[in-house]
């Protein structure tokens, strides 16, 4: 039996951090991911911002932590992060739940940049109420993540174990004892004193696994659209804040990725595992307890773009014009408590002591530093 300081679950980048900070701590690493390579999920579709708190005017504590981390994220990432380009936040003249007024304040509570802007020839007046120039970053998912990867290829004290999954867990002393099932169906066995578990949409499969409790969450199929338009290049749109959308550059990638609150998400799953009636029997490598790779599943949705364009074109003046050019797909997972302010905070569970394990979740990609304050 093989023994590990750590075993980490998950290769995105909350697992591919954890294991690079506690590997330069001096602690033995099985980095464990499901798919054929790292960063394939939800860390590779997400539209790419470096919040700055402006998307959450409904809760202050996801705002104000998106913020906190900002700093340390780009100064350590800058060569992935575009910097580059106006980012404007608006407010829709119908059906918004925060007011320009009240959006105002909450920008002058967190010290964020927020400069009314009265004229502009991108824009629409008739619909928006009030538009905002800001200052909000993107990260590039793809240089990202090519970054991880050979940083954790590199590192001597982590073993990553691609196309493996953790069949079977159970006590032993201060220790869990694992059965690894790899690729070919060969099953290995690890021991390790702490667990972190840091897969986001698969976190409850693998909480039963260890026989733990669960969280309360959901999980959509969501859309990211990517577009190009000569007008709108180098500038990014959110407009708040209710059902409608964002359009901004992704990275460093020359693309733009377009995000709407009413049309990105397909279908929606109140179970505690991802369960959707697209998991057939001709896509075996996703199931509610070990989901797959939505962008390449011959069963993913069809594409919303034309409804997510024609929704935030009435926000811009006719001199702007967008291409659709590919869109990419995934699980995101929120917890049920989340609707209520549509707040996204990060929590670190530990559900178990001696052995210990860690149930890592997060949707904000600043809040990678917050695994250092609980190991």
């Amino acid at each position: 039996m093989k023994k590990f300081d750590f075993v980490v679950v998950g290769g995105g980048i909350f697992g591919c951090y954890s294991a690079l900070y506690l590997a330069r701590k001096g602690a033995s690493v099985l980095l464990l991911e499901k798919e054929n390579r790292l960063f394939q999920k939800a860390s590779l579709v997400n539209q790419a911002r470096l919040h700055s708190g402006y998307h959450y005017p409904r809760s202050v504590a996801t705002a104000a932590l998106s913020d906190e981390h900002k700093q340390r994220f780009t100064t350590e990432h800058k060569a992935f992060v575009n910097d580059h380009f106006e980012k404007f936040y608006a407010i829709d003249r119908f059906g918004s739940l925060t007011d320009a007024l009240q959006f105002e304040r909450f920008c002058d509570y967190l010290n964020i940049r927020c400069e009314r802007v009265s004229a502009h020839p991108l824009f629409n007046f008739h619909r928006l109420e009030a538009l905002y120039r800001t200052e909000e970053h993107s990260f590039d998912p793809v240089k990202l993540g090519e970054y991880y990867s050979t940083q954790v290829n590199a590192s001597s004290a982590i073993s990553l174990s691609l196309q493996s999954s953790i069949i079977h867990a159970r006590p032993q002393g201060n220790a869990w004892a694992m059965q690894i099932q790899q690729q070919g169906g060969v099953v290995t066995e690890v021991e390790s004193p702490v667990v972190i578990n840091a897969t986001y949409a698969a976190l409850n499969g693998v909480n039963r696994v260890f026989q733990l409790p669960e969280l309360a969450v959901t999980h959509e199929i969501s859309e990211i659209a990517m577009l190009r338009s000569a007008a709108f290049a180098d500038k990014g749109l959110t407009v708040m804040d209710g059902p409608f959308g964002s359009i901004m550059p992704f990275g460093l990638s020359g693309w733009l990725s377009l995000s709407s609150v009413a049309y990105t998400h397909h279908k929606i799953s109140y179970e505690a595992l991802p369960r959707f009636e697209c998991q057939t029997a001709d896509v075996p490598d996703c199931r509610p307890e070990a989901p797959g790779i939505c962008t390449e599943c011959p069963n993913r949705p069809v594409s919303s773009a034309p409804k997510m364009l024609a929704q935030m074109q009435q926000y811009f003046s006719d001199q702007v014009q967008f291409d659709h050019l590919f869109s990419w797909f995934t699980i995101k997972t929120k917890l049920k408590a989340s609707h209520i302010d549509d707040g996204r905070p990060t929590e670190i569970s530990k559900l178990s002591n001696r052995p210990d394990y860690y149930c890592l979740f997060s949707g904000k990609i600043n809040s990678i530093y917050e695994i250092e304050k609980m190991l």
